[in-house]
């Protein structure tokens, strides 16, 4: 099965093929973990497995044009946003996610254990960005994911991704700039040349 695309198994899995659904969340498990661990620590595998769930109970509206790991986050991202919501809502009106931190809308958020302080603190001030920008960075730098395939996850435009991605890479840097992350332990991307 390694050399079945991502396309071809979501067919298979929607299709009643257990084998095929088993080896798309092995191939993909670590990175939707990885969404979630950063943004709603205390319940990761819960979010994992709703993802993988809803992507199966959706089948019938994936079309292929972005490609299945945007399908995937862009599903993930869905259920993180009613995650956040319900969590939130106390008769207040509903948080704006785009421009609201996890800092903001939880600030007992729990922090993921991490043994280097580098990158504990790169956690720590992504998750005081604003969710879109947060989502945006993680996913084009950690995940890999093309400016297109984040623009289908995103549900904006190309241009808009460049822009969030440019935005957000400054306010991190002046964040942990603020923080005085010492310029070595700075993520390669974030060093000024």
């Amino acid at each position: 099965m390694p050399t079945d695309n991502d396309p071809e198994l979501f067919a298979r899995w929607a299709a009643g093929d257990r084998a095929a659904g088993a080896a798309l969340v092995d191939r993909h498990y670590g990175a939707v973990e990885r969404f979630f661990a950063t943004k709603a620590p205390e319940r990761v595998e819960d979010l994992v497995q709703q993802t993988f769930l809803a992507c199966v109970e959706a089948a019938g509206r994936y079309r292929g044009e972005a490609g299945f790991r945007a399908f995937l986050f862009g599903v993930a991202r869905n259920l993180l946003f009613e995650h956040i919501r319900r969590r939130v809502r106390d008769g207040r009106a509903t948080p704006d996610l785009g421009s609201r931190s996890l800092v903001d809308l939880s600030p007992g958020v729990s922090t993921v254990v991490s043994r280097d302080l580098a990158h504990r603190q790169l956690v720590l001030t992504l998750q005081e960005l604003p969710l879109d920008l947060q989502t945006a960075l993680e996913l084009y730098y950690w995940e890999e994911l093309s400016i297109d395939e984040l623009a289908a996850v995103l549900d904006v435009p190309p241009g808009t991704v460049k822009s969030r991605l440019f935005r957000a890479r400054a306010l991190l840097k002046e964040r942990l700039e603020a923080a005085a992350t010492p310029v070595g332990e700075r993520p390669r991307w974030l060093r000024t040349p």
